[in-house]
């Protein structure tokens, strides 16, 4: 079983494809490693071992037709959390939706689904998407697969915890200011933030409109593609939902295999490598797994050129008023008058409903939410929303400015994934600021809205935790990281001797 579970998803849909395996099979053992190593991990708030048994039952019945619904079909999948489906658990890793189950499912819930994946279940964030640790989460901590006393990155590092233990081959995530990406560096998996809109975001409970985004975690850029061009396309019921055909990405994945790259150019953004901070908060073996990434690429043809995004060093600072000021809109909905949890105020005979509402909140909410929304109900208040929110969204203009000059300059953009390997749990939780300063290098590519990829650079030498390198590509040009990111893979694999996730740690159940 260990075997089976270890093949990348591509290599999964080959073999059910060739029937040297059942969907049934592939699913039972995931479900079994679950069960064998998920008490330590903590990557899952919900299995659904009976739904995703009959729906690997279905799969192999419609292979047995002739018939299957794609070419993923009888591939099993985790879901984050924050994602709505349809008759299991959604609660975004808060008290405050614990026990509510979805009447529908999100649009590329329900593409999965129609695919045929049978969705193994839902995976452990922090509530309400809000960190950047899997620390916030209100039903505890999920746990770094290389070393249990460390964070998995966060909001969704239950889906990154999954790839890397071998508990999903791969898992869908959600990414605002880097929470696909950062989950990848420090887990030593692929995780892609495609173009904002690219993908529908119809069903995802919203923590800021104008900056989440669905992508795929998994453990190759090929498997990225594969999960990236089921679920992408234009979707009528979301508002922001790009009206354009999804690239060719897994062609271009198939074609950046080869390992040619003359003729592309790489930018290297001076802002977010260090230097130009004087390298401070920026730990060295992560830059030294990103030089030799770089290297890498200019063996391989390309050439590479700095740039410059000075807007860049305002990012963290806009992005923490609007992402709060969105966020505070968006959480006002959770009120216990409809649905969620409902507390009554103790020691009040007849409470109003203000009251309800407030011991409800105040009860469901956890400390980071209540510091966000705080946060942005204050910058959006008569007499400061000119001074902080407009100014901010001034700022992120720039952002968008600076990105269009840069890629005047280069293809794809490239910098260190995360500043730092993955710290220890608790290490940051009594400092919020040490916390955010994680998303530094992921934040701007939410701001603008272009796509990125992250993919294991190396481990570092400090610790011998995982590094991750960040590519950035213009608005609707995804493709182009699946071709530089497919070729940066197989350069490094060869260099290692293999995959980096050989070299993790053995958890509790392995039977090699």
């Amino acid at each position: 079983m260990t075997e089976l579970i270890r093949q990348t998803a591509a290599e999964m849909a080959a073999a059910l494809a060739q029937g040297t395996t059942t969907s049934v099979e592939l699913t039972q053992a995931h479900l079994d490693r679950i069960a064998a190593v998920d008490g330590a991990v903590h990557a899952y708030l919900h299995v659904d071992a009976e739904g995703a048994l009959a729906q690997a039952a279905a799969s192999d019945a419609r292979r047995s037709d002739g018939k299957p619904a794609g070419d993923l079909d009888g591939v099993p999948i985790a879901v984050k959390d924050v994602l709505a489906t349809q008759g299991l658990p959604t609660t975004c890793g808060s008290k405050i939706l614990e026990g509510w189950i979805p009447p529908y499912d999100a649009t590329v819930v329900a593409k999965l689904k129609a695919a045929g994946l049978p969705i193994l279940g839902k995976t452990n964030m922090d509530e309400f998407a809000m960190g950047s640790s899997t620390e916030h989460s209100a039903y505890g901590p999920t746990h770094n697969p290389w070393d249990l006393d460390r964070i998995p990155g966060g909001s969704g590092g239950g889906s990154a915890a999954a790839v890397a233990a071998f508990q999903a081959p791969f898992a869908l995530g959600t990414d605002t200011g880097g929470s696909i990406r950062q989950p990848g560096a420090v887990t030593g998996t692929v995780g892609v933030k495609p173009t904002y809109g690219g993908v529908s975001r119809y069903g995802l409970v919203a923590l800021a409109n104008s900056l989440d985004q669905v992508g795929p975690v998994t453990r190759t850029v090929l498997d990225s593609a594969l999960l990236h061009e089921l679920i992408g396309g234009h979707d009528p019921r979301d508002s922001t939902s790009v009206d354009a055909p999804v690239p060719g990405l897994v062609a271009a994945a198939t074609q950046g295999a080869q390992g040619d790259l003359s003729g592309l150019k790489v930018g290297v953004i001076k802002e977010l490598g260090g230097e130009a901070q004087g390298n401070e908060g920026w730990q060295q073996g992560v830059q030294q797994r990103f030089q030799e990434s770089v290297d890498h690429l200019v063996a391989m043809g390309a050439e590479v050129v700095e740039v410059s995004c000075p807007s860049f060093v305002h990012a963290l600072a806009a992005y923490y008023l609007i992402l709060p000021a969105e966020a505070s809109s968006n959480l006002a909905k959770f009120d216990a008058m409809r649905y969620g949890l409902r507390v009554f105020p103790e020691g009040v005979d007849s409470p109003s409903a203000e009251e309800v509402m407030r011991a409800s909140r105040d009860a469901g909410f956890g400390d980071e939410v209540k510091r966000r929304i705080i946060l942005g109900t204050y910058a959006l208040s008569s007499g400061y929303y000119d001074a902080y929110y407009g100014q901010a969204q001034k700022v992120r203009t720039l952002i968008s400015r600076d990105f269009e000059a840069a890629f005047g300059q280069a293809d794809v953009l490239l910098s260190p994934t995360a500043p730092t390997t993955a710290f220890k749990l608790g290490e940051k939780l009594d400092d919020p600021i040490a916390m955010y300063l994680n998303d530094l290098a992921t934040i701007p590519a939410n701001l603008a809205g272009v796509p990125g990829i992250s993919l294991p650079s190396g481990l570092a030498d400090e610790d011998g935790l995982p590094a991750g390198v960040q590519m950035l590509a213009p608005a609707l040009a995804d493709d182009r990281l699946y071709r530089v990111g497919a070729a940066l893979e197989v350069a490094l694999i060869e260099k290692w001797g293999g995959p980096l996730l050989d070299r993790a740690p053995s958890l509790t159940g392995d039977a090699s």
